[in-house]
């Protein structure tokens, strides 16, 4: 299995943005996923997640209210839709699968065993 991530770019701070994460194979329905993000160097830090179905997502105290984690589990795309960005969102934002499933909004990295290759994400002051 593996994920692509795209829909990155440079945008200003107040703009908007959407990521997706295109998974091949046909067991994205069963995975838990998440959006992670990483700058220079610092760790991945968790951004979102979602339930294999859907139906609960999580969010970073940070990313609350102006980020909204979805999926299409026909499409076996995962997507970030990105809001009111600053300029502290910069980072390259990673898509990650848990095929486990069995518990949704995991926050740490070692959590999940897929990972796609990131897209760099700008926010201009």
């Amino acid at each position: 299995v593996q994920l692509q991530a795209y829909g990155g770019g440079l945008v200003q701070a107040g703009g908007f943005l959407r990521l997706s994460c295109v998974a091949s194979g046909d067991s994205f329905s069963s995975y838990a996923m998440a959006w992670f993000r990483q700058t220079p160097g610092k760790g991945r830090e968790f951004v979102a997640g979602i339930s294999w179905s859907g139906g609960r997502a999580y969010y970073a105290d940070s990313v609350k209210d102006r980020f909204t984690i979805s999926r299409d589990n026909a499409k076996n795309t995962l997507y970030l839709q990105m809001n009111s960005l600053k300029p502290e969102d910069t980072a390259v934002y990673y898509c990650a699968g848990d095929t486990s499933g069995i518990v949704a909004g995991l926050r740490q990295t070692y959590e999940y065993d897929l990972w796609g290759q990131g897209t760099q994400v700008t926010v201009s002051s």
